[in-house]
């Protein structure tokens, strides 16, 4: 389908999804050969040939990533670190990356632990900071790495901005875009040139399939795309027919879901920002926010995750996070329960996480029931 012509909650209807011209099943079915028949003359009249390479539920999948972001080209992977990997991969040795200095941990030691091991030499910088951005910049700088809102502290990096630079220095300009989910933000019309989702979250949205996406401005068959597509062949780590149909199948309900998780989580910051145990709110939202004015130039909303410090340290966020009963102490994020974490613990003990910090994830709940869970676990105002 044309994605130009439509609004995002048709594209997310629509887009990979077509009756089976056979059954004509409204339901994509699911492909579980990893093996396709060739034609007599020794070709592959089906267009696939072993699963790892293509597959008919990837196919329509990409193509779903492909138009709710609006990029040309897009990859499925079997989880955001392998998509993540990707791109650093199609890198060389000796090339030297930028990342920001808040962002998530796992992307922070595949670049500090695995891959600098190989070569590749990166700098980690406050991305909201163009002059300390400037300032680093190398001959060898191939790629710039941003992720906004970013985790868990929830700052905004000016999009527009980072792409000026990054296209001046001739590097790439890569967004982790989990977060905000191309409902809210679409850093491809600011000037990036790959887009990448941790496809688990938002798009899944109910914690139950593991999955990652690379959706880029280059059209199929350029040199970067190529190299992507090569990695993601060669490497293996690309997601199951079955997770492929339980993403797409994820995909319409996902507009409805994270509007609903957004305003509740607006609704949350502000009854935190007026409680006197908490000192500190990291929600885009807030016109408090630092980066308000920037998230609000970009996002058409703010997202349904948030952060916030508790007075009493370490203790007293851990005592918090012990107390609720209504939400969920759990990793990870954009499914349809709440989740709250004590991020400093699962990030390792060279975290630069505030150790008073709670994440949390909004869900579908009612957002008084969880303001009167927060209430309660904190405690008398």
């Amino acid at each position: 389908m044309d994605s130009t012509k439509h609004r995002f909650e048709t594209l997310a209807v629509h887009a990979g999804r077509a009756a089976d011209p056979h059954s004509g099943a409204v339901t994509p079915s699911i492909t579980l050969a990893t093996t396709f028949e060739r034609g007599a003359d020794g070709g592959y009249p089906s267009g696939h040939v072993y699963t790892r390479a293509g597959n008919p539920n990837r196919d329509a999948l990409e193509a779903a990533f492909a138009a709710l972001e609006g990029g040309a080209t897009a990859l499925a992977f079997g989880s955001g670190q392998a998509a993540t990997a990707a791109v650093l991969q199609s890198l060389a040795t000796g090339d030297h990356v930028i990342l920001p200095s808040d962002l998530y941990h796992g992307t922070r030691y595949l670049v500090r632990d695995v891959l600098a091991r190989w070569g590749l030499a990166a700098d980690f910088v406050d991305l909201r900071d163009l002059d300390a951005l400037r300032a680093v910049l190398r001959p060898a700088t191939r790629l710039i790495w941003a992720e906004t809102p970013s985790n868990p502290q929830l700052r905004i990096a000016d999009l527009a901005a980072i792409a000026g630079v990054a296209q001046k220095h001739s590097a790439l300009f890569a967004v982790d875009n989990t977060w905000a989910t191309p409902l809210l933000q679409r850093p491809l019309e600011f000037g990036a040139d790959i887009v990448m989702h941790s496809t688990t979250k938002y798009f899944g949205g109910h914690s139950d399939v593991l999955g990652g996406a690379l959706i880029l401005r280059e059209a199929p068959g350029g040199p970067l795309a190529e190299r992507l597509r090569a990695i993601q062949r060669l490497s293996g780590g690309v997601p199951s027919p079955f997770d492929c149909w339980l993403l797409l199948r994820s995909i319409p309900t996902m507009p409805a879901r994270v509007r609903l998780q957004s305003e509740s989580a607006g609704r949350i910051a502000t009854f935190l920002a007026a409680h006197p145990r908490v000192p500190v709110v990291n929600y885009p939202g807030l016109a408090t926010h630092p980066n308000h004015d920037v998230a609000a130039r970009q996002m058409s909303g703010f997202g349904a995750m948030l952060s916030f410090e508790v007075h009493g340290g370490e203790a007293g966020a851990m005592a918090v996070a012990a107390d609720v009963k209504l939400i969920t102490r759990a990793t990870s994020l954009g499914g349809v329960e709440t989740l709250i974490e004590h991020r400093a613990s699962v990030e390792g003990p060279d975290t630069a996480t505030p150790r008073n910090l709670l994440r949390l994830s909004v869900g579908l709940e009612h957002a008084e029931d969880l303001i009167d869970d927060l209430r309660r676990a904190l405690g008398p105002a």
